[in-house]
């Protein structure tokens, strides 16, 4: 099936709920995000936890964050627990997933989604986008290890790539903050893509 063009999507849902979605992305402006999940497996697993900031004019704008707990009644176990620490008593007090999904989309609006392989967020957030949307999330994405790729690529053509987050946020001088945290994690990543942008590389 031919995917539908870009601008019949956005002419489609030009008013609506949802019309936000589909306003060009601001310039200069992304939102780092981040979920922790019961595991790996996105046709399986559950969402625990939804943590976003706002990065634009050169700072982590943690004051206009977006940080939910996600509701889920699935058993997880202690190696599930030892890596977000999250626990299922504390799961079992959070949101539901429809509802945090819907006041994320409000809060997101056109901005462009900036993250450590995005695509696994991505996927968990799909079915709960298209159930409430109808549609896939059009806004722009920068995966922050794609570009460091691309980065590592240019400075050392023949060496291996070293795409590990520690040693990322190592290299360009960025500590770790609450790592395995949702809100820590869309943290570093922020502060990691200013560092990449203070060197000078990538552009907006």
């Amino acid at each position: 099936m031919v995917p539908l063009p870009r601008w019949w999507l956005r002419r489609r849902h030009a008013g609506g709920e949802w019309a936000a979605l589909w306003q060009p992305p601001p310039a200069g402006e992304w939102v780092s995000l981040d979920l922790e999940t019961t595991g790996l497996d996105p046709a399986r697993d559950h969402i625990l936890s939804l943590a976003a900031v706002p990065v634009r004019d050169g700072r982590v704008c943690l004051s206009e964050r977006f940080e939910r707990r996600v509701h889920t009644a699935r058993a997880f176990g202690i190696e599930s627990i030892r890596h977000h620490r999250i626990t299922p008593d504390e799961a079992s007090e959070g949101e539901q997933v429809t509802e945090v999904v819907r006041e994320f989309l409000h809060w997101l609006g056109s901005r462009r989604l900036l993250g450590y392989y995005l695509g696994f967020d991505l996927d968990m957030l799909r079915p709960h986008v298209r159930a409430l949307t109808g549609f896939e999330l059009p806004n722009p994405v920068v995966d922050l290890g794609d570009e460091v790729a691309r980065h590592q690529r240019r400075q050392r053509p023949n060496a291996p790539l070293n795409l590990d987050f520690a040693h990322i946020a190592n290299t360009l001088g960025v500590p770790m903050l609450e790592r395995h945290s949702a809100l820590g994690d869309a943290t570093t990543v922020g502060l990691c893509w200013l560092a990449l942008q203070e060197r000078g590389w990538p552009g907006d």
